[in-house]
């Protein structure tokens, strides 16, 4: 079966970007074409970035309260099932001061990854169903890499932000594995050994806009929050609690995977690893 997708994963910090990237350049390097998908691009294939979901009746209270701006959002919404998805952040893009920061800010109240567990877990998995069929159904055998939204992104809302049960959690991510067993998928999983160290190094490598806005969302809401955690040394508690997790769902997996140690952040080493692991799995 010839292998059609790649899944990077890891913790913030980990080195997953970089090593996304050094995967796509070793694939393109042996004539093989390839596709990158890497966190917060939004135009996911199998995944939403700044996309949020309306009711029918949620879409239109929301174009009569922002009238001004519903030439707006009736173009840039698409229909789904019983409502809309708006892709707030691209039409913001698009439309610059058109569209007001308040509106763009009310939208993202009801942003998929906003919403409750149940519901993301339902649009989430439809999107990743029809991008398996599409990927079945294309006429080439191009790869496709995904960073980060295999089991970080389910994480993040059933553990970070909803503290839903360790089974609830994994059956997020093992259903992700059933839909995407006909691609043959990899999984490389980038492990680091300090925890701490790794939150500390992107902490003082990143806009402080993104370690507030990280601390926060960890410590004030969901396990973080029923755990009373709080600053840098709550956040490093929840980390832990998902990489245990994460670590225990590598091990229940039965895609193709592989370990890949990135705690001295030797990129030269780590090449030589990945080179190791594509030539075995192409």
């Amino acid at each position: 079966m010839a292998r059609r997708l790649i899944l990077v994963e890891g913790l913030p910090g980990s080195g997953k970007s970089t090593i996304a990237k050094m995967v796509s350049d070793i694939l393109i390097q042996q004539g093989l074409q390839v596709q990158l998908f890497q966190e917060g691009n939004l135009d996911h294939p199998a995944d939403y970035e700044g996309v949020a979901f309306y009711a029918a009746e949620e879409f239109e209270d929301l174009l009569s309260t922002h009238e001004a701006c519903r030439g707006i959002l009736e173009s840039g919404a698409t229909t789904y099932h019983n409502g809309y998805l708006i892709p707030y952040r691209k039409i913001k893009e698009e439309r610059g001061q058109d569209f007001p920061d308040d509106v763009v800010q009310e939208i993202f109240s009801r942003d998929i990854y906003e919403l409750p567990f149940e519901q993301n877990v339902d649009l989430i998995t439809a999107k990743w169903r029809s991008f398996a069929e599409s990927v079945l159904s294309a006429p080439d055998d191009s790869i496709t890499i995904f960073e980060c939204c295999f089991i970080q992104n389910p994480l993040t809302i059933g553990l970070v932000k909803c503290n839903q049960s360790r089974e609830d959690n994994m059956q997020y991510v093992l259903d992700l594995e059933r839909i995407t067993a006909p691609l043959n998928p990899l999984l490389i999983y980038i492990h680091q050994q300090d925890i701490a160290y790794t939150f500390d190094k992107a902490v003082k490598e990143r806009p402080k806009e993104w370690s507030d806005g990280f601390i926060h969302y960890y410590t004030n809401q969901g396990l973080g929050n029923s755990k009373g955690y709080q600053g840098i040394e709550g956040t490093v508690e929840v980390l832990q609690a998902r990489k245990e997790l994460e670590t225990e769902i590598y091990h229940m997996l039965k895609i193709d995977k592989h370990w890949l140690d990135n705690s001295d952040y030797n990129l030269v080493a780590c090449r030589e690893e990945l080179e190791g692991i594509l030539r075995e799995a192409f």
